[in-house]
């Protein structure tokens, strides 16, 4: 058994593709809109993917999570969690941790929430990734 994708509501859907493609350096490696609903597979290009986020455009009132719910994705380095933080502070993009060093286990890491509020967080040095 293996994890394939995390699928999420968008309510404005172009920008959550851009966010995607902007923070997380992935790209549609399907889309489709043939139903009336538009649907991106968001991911890094390999063939076939190995893992997707899949963005679903739906008209919602409210995202509404727990606090410490998110997507977590590993980076390369210390610097590059930075990189990405003070990007989204550039951009105006809601910030939801700050990077800081959670020891061993945990790494280094920051947070960012996606245009419909879902976190995503950036991490070096995780046991896992």
């Amino acid at each position: 058994m293996k994890c394939t994708h995390v699928a999420l509501q968008a309510r404005d859907f172009d920008r959550s593709v851009a966010f995607y493609a902007r923070y997380c350096g992935m790209r549609a490696v399907h889309s489709r809109g043939d139903r009336g609903d538009r649907v991106a597979w968001m991911g890094w290009g390999e063939e076939p993917p190995k893992f997707v986020i899949v963005l679903i455009e739906a008209d919602y009132e409210k995202n509404i999570q727990p606090p410490s719910q998110h997507i977590g994705m590993a980076v390369e380095s210390r610097s590059r969690v930075d990189e990405l933080f003070e990007l989204a502070r550039e951009d105006g993009t809601p910030v939801h941790w700050p990077p800081r060093d959670a020891g061993e286990i945990v790494g280094y890491f920051c947070g960012i929430r996606d245009p419909d509020g879902n976190l995503v967080e950036f991490s070096f040095g995780q046991k896992i990734g």
